[in-house]
């Protein structure tokens, strides 16, 4: 929220300008946690699903489950923004360019298509490529499920390798879901790597990785420079947050006890909506309250959203997006057994 907060124009645009350039480049750099989410995504859903036996019935209970996570958080954002895009139909845009933004936003297929031409919802390419890796996720499991902490070692490597094959193959870079999928398989990799070292000394004492993954990452963020021009920050965050799930997740140290406080866990639950619908929450308070009422310095203006926004992802946590999750479990269940 904050990367689209500081940028040109934006609340906080005049304020990130009188930080240090480290400080401005840390801020800017928000973007680049997706590859964080990424990462988790792999991770989670990899020790949610590692020991399943995959049958039609239970490739469909798992196909309502991921639609059921993710779409109807996403619809809501469409609903919010919905004045915009009635706006967009009624305009003189060619039928054939309106239907295929219609189709590329009610499919999740923005990631696929590249520059839209419209920001209804910029966030929401990265809902393409979790879509992409859920279709891929069953197979992946599959063959890493059972598989070693040597042979999970190389694929993490495989991994760090793949965007740059892609590229050398001349694989369209607009193709997102295929170059970020190398963040999600790493995801899988270490949670094989997880349970391994869960066994060992290592547990309790995660911060022996994810402090030096914190610190590696700040640096990268804020002295790109250090790291020549030959390797993209995408690139180098992956291995910085491999590391850091990995420790984080095998616990220990402050930052993981700060991390698993209560109210905490509650916003980590609830930051999907949080991500999801910010922009279009932007949209509404910079017309309703900051661009035409200009009644708060542009700061405390942003810090009223962040808040607002905080607020209404809670809500939506609470009364859709678990709700909705339950509702269409159960119709899985009970249409395709247990």
């Amino acid at each position: 929220m904050l990367h689209h907060l500081v940028g040109k124009g934006q609340m906080l645009d005049g304020w990130m300008q009188t930080l240090p350039l480290p400080a401005q480049r840390w801020l800017d750099g928000g973007y680049l946690a997706v590859g964080t989410f990424f990462v988790l995504s792999g991770f989670v859903m990899s020790l949610s699903y590692r020991h399943s036996v995959w049958t039609r019935q239970s490739l469909l209970r798992y196909g309502a489950a991921r639609f059921g996570r993710i779409y109807p958080a996403y619809l809501v954002s469409l609903l919010i923004v919905s004045p915009w895009i009635v706006d967009f139909l009624n305009a003189g845009a060619p039928r054939v360019h309106k239907a295929a933004m219609l189709a590329n936003y009610g499919f999740v297929l923005q990631g696929w298509t590249g520059n839209l031409g419209v920001s209804w919802n910029t966030p929401a390419w990265s809902l393409s490529c979790e879509f992409f890796f859920y279709l891929c996720f069953p197979l992946a499991v599959t063959c890493l499920g059972g598989s070693g902490w040597r042979k999970l070692a190389v694929v993490v490597g495989l991994c760090l390798l793949l965007p740059a094959a892609l590229s050398y193959f001349s694989v369209p870079t607009i193709w997102k879901p295929i170059y970020r999928l190398a963040d999600f398989l790493i995801g899988i990799a270490i949670a094989g790597l997880y349970e391994t070292l869960s066994r060992t000394r290592l547990w309790r004492r995660g911060f022996w990785l994810y402090v030096p993954a914190i610190v590696a990452g700040v640096l990268a963020v804020a002295y790109p420079e250090l790291a020549g021009n030959r390797i993209s920050l995408n690139g180098l965050m992956r291995p910085v947050n491999a590391v850091l799930i990995l420790g984080l997740a095998l616990g220990g140290g402050a930052a993981a006890r700060t991390l698993a406080v209560r109210w905490i866990a509650y916003l980590g639950q609830a930051s999907y909506s949080m991500y999801i619908v910010h922009i279009p929450l932007l949209w509404w308070y910079r017309r309703l309250c900051f661009d035409q009422n200009q009644f708060l310095p542009k700061p405390a203006a942003a810090v009223l959203f962040l808040l607002a926004t905080v607020a209404v992802s809670g809500a939506m946590l609470r009364w859709v997006e678990e709700p909705a999750n339950r509702g269409i479990r159960r119709w899985a269940e009970a249409r395709y057994g247990s």
